[in-house]
């Protein structure tokens, strides 16, 4: 990684390069100067090693107040990082719903996002291609090598952010951050406290992050209410709303669409409610398999996703297991429907953080039938009567009485359906970002 101090002496520009760790060689160019204003821009080209290597990298530098500055690279490949930037971001895999956010905190932020995998039993196989998500990333974005890295983060970044999942990576973050006087912010998706062995050992750690964190972004309101407990005050927690691709799933989906969906997978013209996910228990699979013998109304429940529990809704009569499918025919699949089911139910180490489902199925006007251990309901997206159902957890006869409702009610599902496409408007990736923006700004991070 390639580190770059700007000062001035006598009025010349002194530029240090400073190589580390023996990755590479640098050589650099400086292209203006604005000795007024007190910015120098530059151009540094960062070679590969051996210095004869031929991918070179291009990035763009500025610095102010003799303080480096360095922005994301503008020409990247598919290897580690060999730019410095201000912030690193930790986090498990780069997910579709979340690379609209990565680019928006890159380009104000100078962010780099640090990927770790992991975390198998949340995410299905045909999420975890952590390669080829990050070959694909138009961000700064790597593998981060594990604890021991983390421990050094804040020797190379201006502050740390990291969440709940990670195991022994969120206390070596949070310590590698102040190892080194730099302000870690605690990304909180929790909202209860998981109950395990190891988070009970870990309960001491997990309780002095969330306390002396310098800032908290939160989920959504549950969470913040979680974490303000633990920390004793709230002024410091920000709420960046759970968003989804506006450009994907707020399109408008003809019935032209609708109908061809409906034709290539056999689904007829009746209602259909709609199951996206993993099939887990936790999801609440079974509670969807107890409650759909007692659906009256003439409905075909479509599955889409894969898990252990397939072969628990394959023996129902009226369901349609799709298989995983490509996430841009999602909106077709929403659209087709009447609702949308998640009735997740809370486990000893596991309650829904949020369950972006609800915000696909109310982009597209859908209402979502979701119990109350789903954060998108505990959060206030969802809510009771206005932009679905909620039901208790584990309810089976409250799901089917609640489908049966939806499914033979047109006008009951527009009217909830029109309410929940206008809850979900401010749940924006720019929402997200001013909550990212406020946080850094409270923790002190220029």
């Amino acid at each position: 990684m390639a580190f770059l101090a700007f000062g001035t002496s006598g009025g010349a520009l002194v530029l240090d390069v400073v190589v580390a760790l023996g990755l590479g060689v640098a050589t650099t160019m400086v292209v203006g100067l604005d000795a007024g204003a007190g910015v120098v821009a530059a151009v540094v080209e960062v070679c590969d090693d051996p210095p004869h290597a031929t991918s070179n990298r291009l990035a763009a530098i500025v610095a102010s107040d003799e303080r480096s500055l360095i922005a994301p690279s503008i020409e990247r490949s598919s290897s580690p990082s060999w730019v410095a930037v201000a912030i690193a971001i930790l986090t498990t895999y780069l997910s579709d719903y979340r690379l609209p956010l990565y680019r928006l905190l890159a380009q104000r932020h100078d962010t780099e996002v640090l990927c770790y995998g992991g975390a198998e039993r949340y995410a299905p196989p045909w999420f975890a291609d952590l390669d080829a998500q990050l070959a694909a990333a138009d961000f700064p974005a790597r593998r981060l090598a594990g604890p021991q890295e983390a421990l050094r983060l804040g020797r190379h970044y201006e502050a740390v952010i990291a969440g709940f999942a990670g195991g022994a990576l969120l206390p070596a973050a949070y310590a590698g951050a102040h190892g080194h006087g730099k302000p870690f912010v605690f990304w909180a998706s929790i909202w209860h406290q998981p109950r395990s062995l190891a988070h009970a050992v870990a309960l001491p750690i997990t309780r002095r992050i969330l306390r002396h964190s310098e800032a908290v972004i939160a989920y959504g309101e549950h969470a913040r209410r979680f974490v303000a407990r633990t920390r004793g005050r709230d002024s410091d927690i920000f709420v960046a709303p759970q968003s989804v691709e506006p450009e994907l799933f707020r399109r408008t989906v003809s019935d032209a669409e609708t109908s061809a969906f409906r034709a290539s997978h056999g689904l007829g013209d009746g209602p259909l409610v709609l199951y996206a996910g993993r099939l887990v228990a936790e999801k609440g699979v079974e509670v969807i398999a107890e409650a759909w013998p007692q659906v009256s109304e003439p409905a075909t429940l479509v599955v889409i996703g894969e898990g252990p529990l397939r072969e628990r809704l394959e023996s129902l009569p009226g369901v349609r297991l799709l298989g995983p499918l490509p996430r841009p025919d999602l909106p077709a699949a929403y659209a087709a429907s009447a609702c949308a089911l998640l009735p997740s139910i809370p486990t000893p180490r596991f309650r829904e953080p949020w369950g972006l489902v609800c915000n696909e199925a109310m982009e597209q006007g859908r209402p979502m039938i979701a119990s109350t251990a789903v954060g998108a309901v505990a959060g206030g997206l969802v809510r009771g009567g206005e932009t679905g159902f909620v039901i208790p957890p584990g309810d089976a006869t409250a799901l089917a009485r609640s489908i049966n409702l939806v499914a033979g009610n047109r006008v009951l599902r527009e009217r909830l359906g029109a309410a929940a496409r206008q809850a979900v408007q401010p749940y924006t990736y720019e929402a997200m970002t001013a909550a990212f923006d406020k946080a850094l700004a409270a923790a002190g991070v220029r």
